[in-house]
C-alpha cells in the first residue's frame, strides 16, 4: 500500500499555484527508510520542502517503513502540520522488490528531476531507478551510527552507491572527510553542516514555567537530554553519570525525552541504582521546547552521531551543553567557550562537566549566551537551504532534460 497522508492521488500532482509537477517546476524526490517516529534527520527532510517552493522547486517526501507501524503516525503528523506532501510506502525488508517498482512509478507519475536518498537503502533504491528514469541523483549523509549483523553490508552498499551519486552532502566535517576518503570526487563531496528553523520564533527558556508545564520538580536543577533509547546514544552513561552526581551531594534530577528499544534496560539501571525519583523517561516528545525551557543544561552523551539537531536546538534556546566529543560535536562546540566536552562513555567526566555547570551560574550563562550566538551565525536554516538550492541548481545544469 502507498498512502497519500496529506493529499488525495488526484492533488497530489498538482503544486499550491496550480501548476502539475509536469510542468517548468522541477520536482525534488526525498526518500529515508525509517522506523517509528524517525530522528533528527526527519526534521531537516520536513521542514525542506517549505524553504524550496518560492524559488520555483516543488517537493515530495518518500517514506519507506514498516506495515502497520503505529508509531510512524508521529511523523505523518508532523508532515501535516508543515503541509508536506508524503507518501508512505511499505517496506518488508531488503528482499521486498515492490518497493523499488512503487519509487520508480512515483518518479514517473511525478516528472522527479532530483533522487535525494538519506540513508544506504534510498541510495541504492535511486542508483537503480536512474536506470528507468533520467534524473540527477543526491544525498544527504547523516552519519553511520547504529550497528546491526546487517551493517557491514549495508556500510558496504552505501560506500558503492556514493561514488556513483551527482552530490554527496555530509553535515559534519568528519562525515566530509571520510566520504573523500571513499572515493567520492571532491567536486561531488560538499559540507552543508545541519541548521534548525527561524531563530526569531524561539522563545528563550523560562525554567519554572518549562517544569510546571511538563510536571516536572521546579525546587530540583534539571538536566535534560532528547533522543532515540538506543545504544549509540549512550543514555546509561548519563544515567550512570546522574547517580554519580547524586552521591557527590547534587541534589540534582535528570529528564530524557524519547523512545526506543532500550526503554526497558534503562529502567532496570534506574532501578538498580535507586534513582527512580530522580530520573524521568519522558517517552517521545512532539515539542520539546518546554524541555529546554525547563533545564538548567542539556546532556548529549552518544558515542556516534553526525551532526546533532538536539544539539543546536539546545544552544538556540539559551540552554549550556555538556556533550560528548563525537563526529561533529567539536566542530560546533569551542570547549569552555560556548559549551563543554567530555569524552564519550566516561560517566565520571561527563558528571563532572554538568557538575561544572550546575554550580557555576556565571559559567552556565556565559557557555549558553556564547551557545547562542554560534547557532545565530553558523546554523540558521535558511541559510542552509540556500546553499541546498546552489546543490540542485548545479546538478540541474547537468541535466539534459532542461534543454529540451
Amino acid at each position: 500500500m502507498t498512502r497519500m497522508a496529506c493529499n488525495t492521488t488526484q492533488e497530489f500532482a498538482s503544486a499550491k499555484n496550480g501548476r502539475t509537477s509536469r510542468g517548468a517546476d522541477p520536482v525534488v524526490l526525498h526518500t529515508r527508510v525509517v522506523s517509528g517516529s524517525g530522528g533528527g534527520p526527519d526534521k531537516t527532510i520536513l521542514n525542506s520542502p517549505r524553504h524550496l517552493v518560492d524559488s520555483g522547486y516543488q517537493a515530495i517526501c518518500a517514506y519507506m517503513r514498516p506495515p502497520n507501524d503505529d508509531r510512524f503516525a508521529v511523523l505523518r503528523r508532523e508532515a501535516e502540520q508543515l503541509d508536506v506532501r508524503l507518501v508512505e510506502i511499505d517496506d518488508r525488508g531488503p528482499l521486498d522488490v515492490r518497493v523499488p517498482m512503487r519509487l520508480l512509478r512515483l518518479c514517473r507519475q511525478n516528472n522527479v528531476s532530483i533522487w535525494h536518498g538519506h540513508d544506504y537503502k534510498s541510495n541504492a533504491i535511486g542508483l537503480l531507478l536512474r536506470r528507468f528514469w533520467p534524473m540527477r541523483l543526491v544525498t544527504t549523509v547523516h552519519g553511520w551510527v547504529r550497528f546491526t549483523r546487517r551493517t557491514p553490508l549495508y556500510y558496504w552498499i552505501d560506500r558503492y552507491s556514493l561514488k556513483h551519486y551527482d552530490q554527496v552532502i555530509c553535515v559534519s566535517d568528519d562525515l566530509h572527510e571520510r566520504c573523500l576518503g571513499l572515493g567520492v570526487q571532491k567536486s561531488r563531496c560538499t559540507l552543508i553542516e545541519n541548521a534548525i528553523g527561524i531563530l526569531s520564533d524561539i522563545q528563550i527558556r523560562s525554567t519554572d514555567e518549562g517544569r510546571r508545564q511538563l510536571g516536572l520538580d521546579i525546587d530540583r536543577p534539571l538536566v535534560c537530554a532528547v533522543g532515540r533509547l538506543s545504544p549509540e546514544k549512550g543514555f546509561d552513561t548519563l544515567i550512570q553519570a546522574m547517580h554519580l552526581l547524586r552521591k557527590d551531594g547534587l541534589d540534582v534530577n535528570l529528564a530524557i525525552a524519547g523512545d526506543g528499544d532500550e526503554r526497558s534496560l534503562l529502567e532496570s539501571l534506574i532501578d538498580k541504582l535507586d534513582l527512580g525519583k530522580h530520573v524521568q523517561l519522558l517517552g517521545y516528545c512532539s515539542n520539546t521546547d518546554d524541555l529546554y525551557r525547563a533545564s538548567d543544561v542539556f546532556a548529549l552523551s552518544s558515542h556516534r552521531e553526525g551532526l546533532p539537531n538536539v544539539v543546536l536546538e539546545a544552544m538556540a534556546m539559551n540552554v549550556p551543553v555538556v556533550a560528548t566529543a563525537v563526529a561533529g560535536v567539536p566542530s560546533v562546540i569551542d570547549h569552555g567557550e560556548n559549551g563543554l566536552i567530555v569524552t564519550p562513555g566516561d560517566a565520571a567526566a561527563l558528571s563532572e562537566g554538568l557538575a561544572s555547570v550546575l554550580t557555576s551560574t556565571e559559567l552556565g550563562k556565559r557557555l549558553a549566551d556564547a551557545a547562542r550566538r554560534t547557532v545565530e551565525e553558523r546554523f540558521c536554516f535558511t541559510k542552509r537551504m540556500d546553499k541546498m538550492r546552489a546543490i540542485y541548481q548545479k546538478v540541474l545544469s547537468d541535466d539534459p532534460r532542461r534543454e529540451q
